[in-house]
């Protein structure tokens, strides 16, 4: 047997330092030892960074997710039947990112930003990272512009400001993506940029609402970024997180922005799936520990900015989907308490009639009046409390025939204002508007009007105003405010639009 001599251990051991450098460079490749379900576990990278872009061979990306210890974990961001073990993996020293700016504007793109609409490659200049950290305590400011969604029950009980975060809850098919399209439908003219994401929804759903953006003029000023339920868990996952990513470029050039997340359910599903996969412990109710912090990282990226960056506002709307009414469950409670209040669709009012089927008692925001104009806070300051005691005698009212002229008048009143606020979809309504019909309400101009004449009563009112005050109209719509004279010349008009409507429907 040779002896190995102590010299040639020296040799040895020089030749590894010397050959130090060129391992180092080796490090960016690396092999996959195993891969499935979207998953793949690649050895050999040593120095790769958490949510960097990975090669894989047939034009196949990964994104980094898990950092171990002799390996990492990858989701693959494309087919991954076309992967096997022992493909070749490189690193691109890239965070995940997605292309930004005005390009992006009337386009369908999917998680990683590229066009899946037929209209041709994206001219973006400029890309971003699609995890960043949120804006700080100091770079905010308070949330005081409204962001009109158009809907009087929520303008006017639950009003959204530039800026906030405001959840949409409730079951299946009970009209929560409606208000988010009417939202976004109503920002026409307004300077507001918007985004819609997808995430887990038919491709045919969301043919038919970009279809439905397009018909009204909608699309020229809104990205749609569709994560549907044929892609895989990975790229619903970062969908998300891309679609803020291109909203925080036009924030931080000072514009408003309007974000839908349609809905984080499916996100938080698509995300279990994927870390279980990935070997990640569970938690409660057998889902990963850190799905609270998978939302509060997205949704406390919304933010009013200060003057002294631009004072633009990303407003955030994420649509959460409850069992049987259930608003107490583990995730519904998780984005309820990272958000600054929730609109909840109930199921029976929707079954009744009500559109949107908005509970007024369950409802809040968290911003409230600071984000109302002075004329929309003057009409509805006691919508609430009015709804409040029609509910509530409403229920009594049914076990009693005697009832005293003041009941009576609460019922009537409150029947008025039920039917008042119900809306039809695609239909959202001006401030203005708004406000003529809440102070018709709020005043007793629809006392005498029959419940089911209440929408011809407010058609036409808005007509007469229209067409006959039209000085009464400019002035709420530029100063906001219903001052003293401006409330006497809106008292005047209203009677005759009341005494004119009478005369129609042939009433004394």
């Amino acid at each position: 047997m040779k002896e190995i001599r102590p010299e040639e251990i020296s040799a040895l051991i020089k030749e590894q330092i010397r050959n130090y450098d060129q391992k180092i460079h080796s490090d960016d490749v690396g092999y996959v030892i195993s891969v499935g379900d979207g998953i793949a576990m690649v050895q050999g990278i040593d120095k790769a960074m958490s949510s960097e872009l990975l090669e894989f061979p047939h034009g196949v990306t990964g994104m980094v997710l898990n950092l171990e210890e002799d390996h990492i974990g990858a989701v693959l961001l494309g087919n991954d039947t076309l992967i096997k073990e022992g493909d070749e993996v490189r690193r691109t020293g890239r965070i995940a990112e997605v292309p930004v700016g005005d390009a992006m504007l009337g386009r369908v793109v999917n998680s990683l930003g590229q066009p899946i609409d037929n209209g041709g490659p994206i001219a973006a200049s400029k890309t971003r990272p699609i995890e960043r950290v949120a804006p700080g305590v100091m770079t905010r400011k308070s949330v005081f512009q409204p962001l009109m969604t158009g809907l009087k029950i929520i303008d006017s009980m639950i009003p959204i400001g530039k800026g906030q975060r405001e959840l949409i809850i409730g079951d299946r098919e009970t009209g929560k993506t409606a208000i988010a399209i009417d939202t976004i439908i109503n920002q026409k003219g307004k300077n507001v940029n918007c985004i819609y994401v997808a995430i887990g929804q038919k491709e045919s759903t969301v043919a038919r609402l970009v279809q439905k953006l397009r018909e009204n003029d909608a699309m020229e000023y809104t990205t749609i970024v569709n994560a549907s339920a044929s892609e895989s868990a990975p790229l619903q996952y970062i969908a998300p997180y891309a679609g803020c990513a291109i909203g925080e470029e036009w924030m931080e050039q000072g514009k408003d922005v309007l974000i839908i997340y349609d809905d984080l359910s499916k996100h938080a599903v698509a995300y279990r799936t994927m870390s279980l996969l990935l070997r990640r412990p569970p938690g409660r109710e057998a889902f990963p520990g850190d799905v609270f912090y998978l939302h509060s990282r997205l949704l406390e990226r919304a933010a009013k900015l200060s003057d002294e960056l631009g004072g633009g506002s990303l407003t955030a709307l994420p649509i959460i989907e409850t069992q049987a009414g259930d608003i107490s469950a583990y995730i519904p409670t998780n984005v309820i308490s990272i958000t600054d209040g929730q609109i909840f669709l109930q199921t029976d009012l929707f079954a009744s009639g009500v559109r949107p089927a908005v509970d007024s008692g369950l409802s809040v925001s968290r911003v409230g009046s600071n984000a109302q104009t002075k004329a929309m806070k003057n009409v509805s300051s006691s919508l609430k409390l009015d709804l409040a005691q029609y509910h509530e005698m409403l229920t009594f009212s049914q076990f009693g025939s005697d009832l005293d002229a003041a009941t009576k008048k609460i019922l009537n009143h409150g029947a008025k204002l039920t039917e008042l606020l119900k809306q039809p979809q695609y239909q959202p309504m001006s401030m203005c508007d708004q406000v003529l019909s809440l102070f018709a309400a709020k005043n007793g101009y629809m006392d005498d009007v029959n419940t089911e004449d209440v929408r011809d009563f407010e058609r036409n009112m808005h007509r007469y105003f229209h067409e006959y005050a039209k000085d009464v109209v400019n002035e709420i719509e530029e100063t906001g405010v219903l001052s003293p004279e401006l409330t006497e010349k809106v008292h005047a008009a209203m009677a005759e639009a009341l005494r004119q409507f009478k005369l129609v429907k042939g009433v004394n």
